[in-house]
């Protein structure tokens, strides 16, 4: 069975490992043997593999930022970073996070670079994140890195709140529409049918043609509903775990005209953003342009970005030459990008563009809003209307006649 234990040596270091053993005895005996005082021992449980944790979770943009604002303050402080691990260490309670932190010293310890953790833990941290630390590692600033991603991180996780916020309500309305539909057309439709079927009535075509279909929905609904769950799960699955249908799916849904814009101004934002984030963290800009073609979703501005990189600077032209060349970049920010080069500060014209797009982020989230609540509204309306219709008109035929 596999054991996590934590102990401390004689000179009151820390020292975690996860070791074989077939009880809590046999632990402590393999402490005891390399002259550790046991703190604690913990059985786990595998999931996946040798090493991997059960509900051991994922390191967050929240985990992020606590852990770069508290870095930045510790080496403001003077505190050497090996130390300022150890009691970072003693604040998190975090599986997952106290394991990469134990990485994070482990490599210390045995003088490994400080950015090979972050670059082993890559589902979490972003190339930006790592390229960043490797070249303030190089120059010495680091510091300084950590209190500008502890900027960007807050402001990328106040982006996310922001459109979560936004699309809140609509996808309740949507969530509540779709729970109406499911109950009238899988659930009451199909016995409102099963009575008039069983009356001998003659109900109004438009009516048998509703009926039919609550019918065939009573008899298939379930089988309907599991595929579609299905086809849910299958989606949700393959967009967490493949690129290639996240790239397809990213696609699609930038092609919707209503949503086009937005994805247009996220996109750019995070563009903005990343790239004022390179440059000050002191990557040479063609590595700093490849980094944030890889960080951004939308193909046409990856593409730009490669372009303006490869066939660009690496040829000799200047920034502002090369983005002239896209027709992706709104003619502002080409101008912004090519004043701020001959100026000397591309990457606070960078910073204040990504904010710039915040706002207009924010306006067009409230644009689609204001746009989609009536559609879903007046389509509900439609589908329960057509309902009560089918029903009242043959109910009214039938006071008629008696």
């Amino acid at each position: 069975m596999l054991y996590h234990y934590i102990a401390s040596d004689a000179e009151e270091k820390i020292v975690e490992e996860d070791v074989e053993a077939k009880s809590q005895e046999e632990v402590l005996s393999i402490i005891a043997s390399r002259g550790l005082r046991p703190v604690s021992v913990k059985a786990m449980h595998r999931f996946g593999g040798k090493n991997s944790h059960l509900f051991k979770g994922k390191i967050t943009i929240g985990d992020q930022i606590f852990i770069s604002k508290y870095l930045a303050l510790m080496l403001k402080i003077g505190t050497g970073l090996l130390q300022a691990i150890n009691i970072l260490l003693e604040d998190f309670s975090k599986p997952v996070v106290r394991e990469f932190l134990v990485e994070v010293r482990g490599n210390l310890e045995k003088g490994k670079p400080f950015y090979a953790a972050f670059e082993k833990y890559n589902r979490a941290f972003n190339q930006v994140y790592i390229n960043s630390i490797r070249a303030a590692e190089a120059s010495g600033s680091l510091e300084r890195v950590f209190e500008d991603m502890t900027v960007a991180l807050s402001k990328e996780k106040a982006l996310r709140d922001q459109v979560k916020s936004a699309l809140f309500y609509p996808v309740i309305l949507l969530v509540s529409s779709v729970g109406i539909l499911v109950f009238l057309i899988m659930f009451a439709l199909p016995k409102i049918a099963g009575v008039f079927s069983q009356s001998g009535f003659q109900p109004p075509l438009f009516s048998r043609i509703v009926f039919a279909v609550g019918l065939f929905l009573g008899k298939f609904g379930g089988v309907i509903l599991g595929l579609l769950i299905a086809a849910s799960i299958t989606l949700i699955v393959g967009y967490k775990f493949s690129r290639g249908f996240k790239k397809l799916m990213y696609s699609l849904v930038s092609s919707i005209p209503v949503v086009q814009d937005i994805v247009k101004k996220i996109s750019l934002q995070r563009f903005a953003a990343t790239l004022s984030s390179l440059i000050k963290a002191g990557l040479p800009i063609t590595d700093a342009l490849e980094i944030t073609a890889d960080s951004v979703a939308q193909i046409q501005l990856k593409e730009a970005l490669g372009r303006i990189s490869k066939e660009g600077i690496a040829k000799g032209l200047t920034l502002g030459e090369a983005f002239k060349r896209e027709p992706y970049f709104p003619k502002t920010v080409v101008n912004l990008i090519a004043i701020s080069e001959h100026a000397g500060h591309i990457e606070e014209v960078l910073a204040t563009l990504a904010d710039f797009y915040v706002s207009e982020i924010d306006n067009a989230l409230k644009t689609l809003v204001a746009f989609l609540e009536p559609i879903m509204l007046v389509f509900i309306g439609l589908v329960v209307g057509m309902i009560a219709l089918a029903i009242v008109v043959p109910i009214y035929q039938l006071t008629i006649q008696f």
